[in-house]
């Protein structure tokens, strides 16, 4: 079997939890390697259709503190833990101050930024931000590629089809060569495509991608001339056994996410038991 995985919680930050930097320093001192915060600007009040999987969810997603502030006051928290965004959602955001801010997180973070990234979900709130649902993954790999080239260029500049700028300076850089990595968090048909197009890896939500997803993306990096053993395999909303973790290490993937409920509770007895779960994993 492949080397040690990762393991990692991905927890709702609101105003009603314990403070961004309170569950960071809890997390860590647990053992665990990653610490995820979702983002979400909004919820509109009038919606089309049903928000699938998430109506349940509305409350604490409508509380949501901006992952960029949270995951600041976590990495002051702590010294070796892996800062995620599952996920920041590149429709809702301007790419240049985007870029800009995660650059200086992993700077000041020391390089331990995972930069998940998707539209969203909600037709309402996209619009809100100025984009459209039915464009959304077209923005999302042009603001992708604008920040990259952002990162990466000391006189940056990018002609693109939602995002346009001439050479300029944009500091500081990221810490990490190349920028964080970037792990496209969605379960379509197309996503093997386009992480191996853009990506550095793929956040699959345990039950919902339907088909293979190692032998998915292995198949898509061939075709792009990627090397899949590159190019991160992550399992968001992980089993919480160990025989089934074994299954999905020996079928490709490396790193493996948590959820944690969200509860007006502390959630200190749920990560003890994922702890003790992610340890005879290890």
């Amino acid at each position: 079997m492949s080397a040690r995985p990762l393991f990692g919680v991905c927890l709702l930050a609101t105003d009603r939890s314990p403070p961004p930097h309170v569950l960071a320093r809890e997390v860590e001192a647990r053992g665990f390697d990653m610490l995820f915060f979702p983002e979400n600007s909004h919820v509109p009040v009038h919606r089309a259709k049903e928000w699938r999987h998430a109506e349940h969810l509305l409350d604490p997603l409508s509380r949501l503190y901006d992952p960029f502030v949270a995951l600041s006051a976590a990495a002051v928290a702590t010294e070796r833990l892996l800062l995620g965004f599952a996920v920041c959602l590149l429709t809702h955001r301007d790419p240049i101050n985007t870029a800009k801010a995660a650059a200086s997180l992993d700077l000041l973070s020391n390089g331990r930024v995972i930069l998940g990234i998707a539209g969203g979900a909600l037709d309402e709130a996209m619009r809100n931000h100025g984009s459209a649902f039915r464009e959304r993954w077209r923005i999302v790999r042009d603001r992708a590629l604008a920040m990259r080239a952002i990162w990466n260029m000391d006189k940056a500049e990018y002609h693109g089809e939602y995002t346009n700028f001439d050479p300029m300076w944009c500091y500081p850089k990221p810490l990490q060569r190349g920028g964080p990595p970037l792990w496209i968090g969605s379960n379509s048909k197309w996503v093997p495509s386009r992480v191996a197009d853009y990506a550095d890896g793929w956040l699959v939500f345990n039950g919902r991608y339907e088909g293979n997803a190692a032998e998915d993306l292995r198949a898509a990096c061939v075709r792009r001339e990627r090397d899949f053993e590159a190019v991160t395999l992550a399992l968001m909303n992980a089993p919480r056994e160990a025989a089934a973790i074994d299954a999905q290490r020996a079928d490709g993937f490396k790193r493996f996410i948590f959820m944690v409920p969200p509860s007006d509770e502390e959630p200190y007895r749920e990560l003890d038991l994922l702890a003790r779960l992610a340890e005879a994993c290890a």
